[in-house]
Order: structure tokens, then sequence, then C-alpha cells
């Protein structure tokens, strides 16, 4: 058994037996999605976590790729624990168990569908397919299974966040070829064709060419995407502030830079750019270092308006912004979370404040004046507590 630091020991679960047989006080009814292998969660006070039962090699290759994509900061579940020899037969499902973390308030595709298909989010649903195949790539991870439902979704603001949930059939390299990521992506056109096919044979209808030419469409998006983000570019030798704008360009997808490169060409009079791209959580480390508070990426971005708002008044100087930052998080961001939980119960509170931001910049823009806090409050909560408006996705400038 292995059990990384900060969890619970789960010695009192009757591992010795198949999850099917197992009876136990910490079995949680939670909605989960199609697996090809047994699943169940646990609940314990430090939190929710997902036991996956399979053979044994898959398990152990499973939390090898995971811990891998945590240390790389990539979009996947994170990986708790390992139980092994449950079984005499290491082939066998009962053999081994991977324990991971539950992710709050993460569904699965199913509840995206408009019937058959994904209708005013399929334009969502492309970009985050595309932009996860993006990051593990980057990462240096084939997955060799992608599909509709081996991943979780989140509301991520105005967009759909995704993170890879079985990694059993990934490999991690130092970087992939071209071919692997193309391999990569035919596996993903297949295994979605074949989700959609289910989806209207489970319905009774007839699949549409639209719905099976769905991974085709994440394809486009895929290397649009990749295309933009590991470009090289020539610039002169003068246009140094090309470097600058190359960065912000990256921050504004999301991604951090980690390493730029520079060449002289052209016997010194151009330069040619490659910049080194790490993990797709730029604001989210922004937001986390200047006030400790975790968002996913969209909500990150459209929280740290709101601190920017705060802060506006604050004095110019590092101390003056520290200040403004913490003043922040006590006076409006952990009493507007609270009020979130009061007022919305069932929703993740983080996700309902970034939408009540996006309703207070309309209701201010349309009126021509800031709104406070109170007011523009009750009135998203009159008005149903809209969210944002479904939009295509990422678009590339």
């Amino acid at each position: 058994m292995t059990v990384r630091a900060g969890h619970p020991d789960f010695l009192d679960l009757p591992w010795q037996k198949g999850l099917t047989e197992w009876d136990s006080d910490r079995f949680l009814d939670l909605p989960k999605g199609i697996s090809r292998h047994e699943v169940r969660f646990v609940g314990y006070d430090s939190g929710i976590y997902a036991i996956k039962e399979l053979p044994t090699r898959p398990a152990r290759q499973d939390y090898s790729v995971l811990r891998a994509l945590e240390e790389a900061n990539g979009p996947s579940v994170t990986p708790v624990g390992l139980i092994e020899a449950r079984h005499p037969d290491p082939t066998v499902e009962q053999s081994a168990a991977l324990i991971t973390r539950y992710v709050d308030f993460s569904f699965s595709y199913r509840e995206l569908l408009e019937g058959p298909r994904f209708g005013r989010r399929r334009g969502q649903m492309l970009a985050a397919f595309a932009t996860l195949l993006v990051e593990l790539h980057l990462t240096g991870c084939f997955w060799g299974d992608c599909s509709l439902s081996n991943v979780l979704y989140l509301f991520d603001a105005a967009a759909i966040q995704t993170l890879m949930v079985d990694a059993e059939t990934a490999k991690m390299y130092a970087e992939l070829s071209a071919g692997q990521r193309q391999e990569d992506l035919e596996i993903m056109k297949v295994n979605v064709a074949g989700g959609m096919a289910d989806i209207a044979a489970s319905l009774g209808q007839e699949v549409e060419y639209e719905d099976l030419t769905l991974g085709e469409a994440i394809e486009e998006r895929y290397h649009e995407l990749w295309g933009h983000v590991t470009a090289e570019f020539l610039i002169s030798a003068d246009e140094r502030w090309r470097i600058t704008e190359r960065v912000r360009d990256l921050n504004d997808l999301g991604f951090n830079v980690e390493q730029i490169d520079l060449e002289a060409v052209d016997n010194g009079d151009r330069l040619r750019i490659e910049t080194v791209v790490a993990g797709r959580s730029y604001h989210t480390g922004r937001l986390r270092d200047l006030t400790g508070v975790e968002a996913s990426e969209g909500q990150a971005t459209q929280i740290l308006t709101d601190l920017h708002h705060f802060t506006a008044d604050a004095a110019p100087s590092p101390q003056g912004k520290a200040l403004g930052a913490i003043r922040w998080r006590v006076e409006v961001f952990e009493p507007m979370l609270a009020r979130m939980r009061t007022e919305v119960p069932d929703a993740n509170p983080v996700q309902a404040f970034s939408d009540y931001l996006h309703f207070r910049y309309l209701a201010s823009r349309d009126a021509g004046y800031d709104i406070d806090n109170d007011t523009a409050l009750a009135a998203w909560l009159d008005a149903g507590r809209p969210g944002y408006p479904i939009e295509e996705g990422f678009v590339i400038n």
C-alpha cells in the first residue's frame, strides 16, 4: 500500500474484497461517468476520494503518470494512493486499486448534452478538448486513450475546464514527436466518434455527421492552438519589445512562459525567438501569489480584475499593493464567498462569484457608472443568478 502524506491511511477499508462486495459507511453516492473499471467514492474528514479497481500493471502506470503530471502542473486528477497485492493474480481487476482526490463540482460530459449532441456548448467543448491535449502534449504526455468519458469537466468562468482522469494507457516522454502527437489525435477522433454514436443510439436516434466529425473539429482547434503556442518568430534586432509582446500573448491564453531562447541570425540583424511554455495556470498563479486565493484559470482571470479594481486607489508601491490585496481578500472576497455559499448552496462558490462579477460588469457598463456590490448582488439574485453567455472558447488573434 502506497499512500501520500496529508491523506487518510485508508486502512479501515476492506481491501481484501472486491469493490462490489464492500459495505462501508464511508461510501458516498455521487454522480460518475462511464468507466471500464469499478469506481466508488469514499468520504473522510479530509475530503472525498475516488477509488478505481483495476489490474496491477495498468494501476501502477496510472499512478506513475498522474504523479508525473502533477509535478509538471499538468491537467489531471490528483493521485493519492496505490493499493497492490489484493489478489494472487495481478492480471485480474481486483488485484489493485488507485485512489485519487475527488474533484469538487466536476461532472461528466453527459451533463453538457442537449439531446444527443452538445448544441450551444459545442464551441466550448472543442476549445476545452483541444486545450487539454495541447497541455498534456507540452508536458510530454502521450495519452493513448483520449475520449469523452476519460475526462472530468468543470465550469471555469466563461469556459469549461477539462482534466484527464484515466492515465493507465498514457506514457511520459521528454518531448513528443509530431508523429506521436498525431497518433494521439487519431485515437481521440475514433473514440469521440464512438462516444457520440453511443449517445445517439442510447436515445434511439441516428448520429448526425456533425457529431461523428466532432473529433476532426477538435483536431483543427488543437493544431491552431499548438501552432500558436510553439511558434518560432524572427524579429529585427531593434524590435526586442516584441519579446515582451509574445510573452504577454501567451500569458493572456493562460500559459506560463518557462524559458525564452534567443538566437542571432543574418549576421546579427535578426533574432530567432523560441518560447518554452509550461502549464496553463498563469492567472491562477498570479492570484495565488497576490492573495492566497485558489481558483481555476478562467475564474482567476475574472477575479483578478476585481482585485485590480479594488486596489486601483492603493499607494503606488509594493507595500501599498500588498496591503490592498490583503484588504480585498478580507473585505470583499471572503464575505462575498460566504454569501455565495448561503445564497447559492448547491453551486461552486468561486464560480458563482465569477458569474456575479461578470453580471456586475455588464450592469455597470450599461448604467455608465460603478454599481456597488450590495446593489449588484441583489440584482444578480433577482435575475436568477445568470452566468456567462455561451461562447466559442479560446480565440487566437
